[in-house]
């Protein structure tokens, strides 16, 4: 029997007023992405959001930040890997449609560039990893209240 690894990962669903996702396409995945990332060692998921967004999108200011679920979701592949992916709902005021953010964690993704834009849900496009499998749990309109079931 092969051993199995869990890896947390935090993923963030960032809308803004008009509520649209922000959404980008990055080297190494099929399809798009969300701003997402590994847990490091003795983060919470929530400190790992923050963390994320910021290397990943640049986007520093996040508001009414709200979980919305946990799921473990595995990776085909060998060794398997099972992720236990924490997703997260957040608002920004972002006045940029479309931006490029060069990552600069220092980490695997060092350097990369993420070519960030927004899109109204569902977008008829497939996402890498299934990471669009909760966008269901999104307020359909902007100004709505939190999904009702959210806890930290």
């Amino acid at each position: 029997m092969t051993d199995v690894t869990y890896v947390q990962k935090a993923c963030a669903y960032i809308t803004r007023a008009t509520g649209e996702l922000l959404v980008f396409e990055g080297p190494g995945h099929d399809g798009l992405q969300i701003p997402k990332g590994t847990l490091e060692s003795g983060e919470s998921p929530r400190e790992a959001l923050f963390r994320e967004v910021l290397e990943e999108s640049g986007l520093g200011t996040l508001s009414g930040t709200q979980h919305l679920t946990t799921d473990v979701w595995t990776r085909r592949e060998e060794p398997p890997k099972r992720y236990v992916r924490h997703f997260f709902h957040a608002t920004v005021h972002e006045p940029r449609d479309r931006w490029t953010h060069t990552v600069t964690d220092g980490g695997e993704e060092h350097g990369a560039e993420f070519e960030f834009r927004w899109v109204r849900p569902p977008t008829g496009r497939e996402f890498a990893l299934d990471l669009d499998e909760y966008v269901g749990l999104l307020p359909t309109t902007a100004g709505s209240d939190p999904v009702a079931s959210a806890s930290d």
